[in-house]
């Protein structure tokens, strides 16, 4: 069953300039069905707080992939939410980081041995290996982050909560920022590994730019790796240098070269832009006199592993269900540090966002919807 997330977040996300997104994947079944969700502790059980005696021994744990915990973007955000969860219900929280695309499945049996209360794999890449642990744990809970995962049948795992989001939708609005304050006309996005998932960042973004700014050229190209700073600056070099002023990464760690590019080019008196992904990313852009981050696509990875951990504490795990977090529910969008966003951009934001809401506008996920996205312009 896919759920979403229609009450997410309440005092976290102020005002309408902060929200997030991720996710993809096929499921043998296509309904939507609302679900509560609070991270007040007086909000659990009913009304009831949930007191230490009835924590026990519980742990919430997770598997990082290789950009390890402290990304500054989505392994991180994850980590963020693990430790809130910990602090709020006094159990254990912890994290197995993976250096190599190897120790994903070791990692994962660790966690199943150590009798893991519920057990995260933080980002698509695991998709095969939690499918393989699940399958020999059947009596153990886990969680994956990015992807929805399927046995041979295509039937999600009862043990097995797929976690979601609608990138496209916060993609959109860093799109249409991009679109207004290019002075350029061009435009690019860096992508990590090429994937249905990324492509939905791609997509989104593509067609936010193009709403607004119809003759902007927009560069594409995937280092194909989410760990490789100096990859994602050898890129973020050629794209500048070929006229974009304004690029978006969906790509990681790999992200991070962006950033330097940006920041060495600045320093030389360039006028150049970054669109961060994941977090806030606005303190990644500082340099001596200024700042190159234009806004985040901000997706609460975060808020996700926290509610998730919070089902499962209070015995209402989500196994088998696919749970999407959208624009609807303030899981994606943009940032909400605006420094950088002039004000006609934040009005097009929240312009834009509410005829998504509406259902006016269908943000395209994949090559083919973008297409006839462009066609319908």
């Amino acid at each position: 069953m896919k759920k979403r997330f229609m009450t997410l977040l309440t005092s976290v996300l102020a005002a309408g300039t902060l929200l997030a997104a991720c996710g993809e994947g096929d499921n043998n079944e296509g309904d939507t069905t609302p679900v509560g969700g609070n991270n007040n502790n007086d909000n659990n059980n009913n009304g009831e707080e949930v007191t230490q005696e009835e924590t026990g021994d519980f742990s919430a744990r997770m598997v990082t992939d290789v950009g390890g915990v402290d990304d500054r973007s989505f392994n991180e955000s994850a980590w963020d939410g693990l430790q809130e969860f910990g602090a709020d219900f006094d159990v254990e929280v912890d994290y197995i980081q993976s250096s190599d695309a190897s120790d994903y499945a070791p990692n994962l049996n660790r966690l199943a041995r150590d009798n893991t209360s519920i057990s995260f794999a933080i980002g698509f890449l695991m998709e095969d290996d939690i499918r393989d642990v699940a399958q020999r744990h059947e009596d153990m809970n886990f969680a994956i982050v990015d992807t929805v995962v399927t046995d041979d049948d295509g039937n999600t795992l009862s043990n097995l909560a797929n976690i979601t989001f609608a990138e496209h939708e916060g993609s959109f609005l860093v799109g249409v920022v991009a679109g207004l304050q290019t002075e350029s006309d061009h435009v690019a996005f860096i992508g990590g590994v090429e994937s249905p998932l990324i492509k939905k960042f791609e997509n989104g973004f593509k067609a936010g730019v193009l709403s607004v700014n119809p003759d902007a050229e927009i560069s594409i190209q995937y280092a194909q790796d989410f760990n490789d700073a100096s990859r994602g600056q050898q890129i973020a070099d050629t794209m500048y240098g070929n006229g974009a002023d304004v690029i978006y990464h969906a790509a990681g760690g790999t992200g991070n070269g962006v950033f330097t590019e940006a920041i060495d080019r600045a320093r030389n008196g360039e006028n150049v832009w970054v669109i961060g992904v994941d977090q806030d990313q606005h303190a990644q852009g500082q340099w001596d006199d200024g700042n190159v981050t234009l806004t985040s696509m901000v997706k609460r990875v975060d808020q996700a592993v926290y509610q998730v951990s919070e089902m499962t504490l209070e015995g209402n795990f989500p196994g088998g269900e696919i749970l999407e977090f959208g624009l609807e529910d303030q899981g994606v969008g943009i940032a909400e540090t605006t420094d950088n966003v002039e004000q006609e951009s934040l009005d097009a934001v929240e312009d834009y966002k509410q005829q998504i809401l509406d259902g006016d506008i269908d943000v395209p996920q994949t090559d083919e919807e973008f297409e006839e996205f462009e066609a319908s312009l």
